[in-house]
């Protein structure tokens, strides 16, 4: 099973936005370097200034799934998900969100929309995978 690891956040401009953006450059760095509990306390302090900030909400689903909070990563998405439906960072992360907690059927429809609209092979081999445990291969 490839390593959630591997997903790595969009990347978001703020304009005009100096503290979310300061916020969202550290707390991204933090996740880089595999600290998600650092992050998220930056994120979320950020967030209580700009709640609607969808990078740096972003960035708390991703800092979820480092720390296999899936549940609370399933949540931030579908949310992201359903305020952008073509966003397909945040489609592929509730599909590997679902995968992990092993509903493979539920995770196979956002992991095949996110392999469509990004043309990514990763994406591609996260639905081949999921369709193998789906069909029980």
């Amino acid at each position: 099973m490839a390593d959630i690891g591997d997903l790595t956040a969009p990347a978001i401009v703020f304009p005009g936005q100096k503290e979310p953006e300061r916020a969202y450059a550290a707390a991204y760095d933090l996740l880089v370097r595999r600290e998600p509990a650092k992050a998220l306390e930056l994120v979320d302090k950020a967030l209580g200034d700009d709640p609607t900030n969808r990078g740096l909400r972003s960035l708390r689903a991703w800092a979820y799934l480092l720390r296999a909070q899936l549940q609370k990563a399933e949540a931030e998405l579908r949310t992201l998900v359903e305020e952008v439906p073509d966003d397909d960072w945040a489609r592929h992360a509730l599909g590997r969100a679902l995968e992990r907690q092993n509903r493979y059927a539920d995770a196979l429809p956002h992991l095949r929309l996110a392999a469509a609209m990004s043309g990514d092979p990763e994406h591609e081999t996260a639905v081949l995978r999921v369709e193998r445990q789906v069909l029980g291969l």
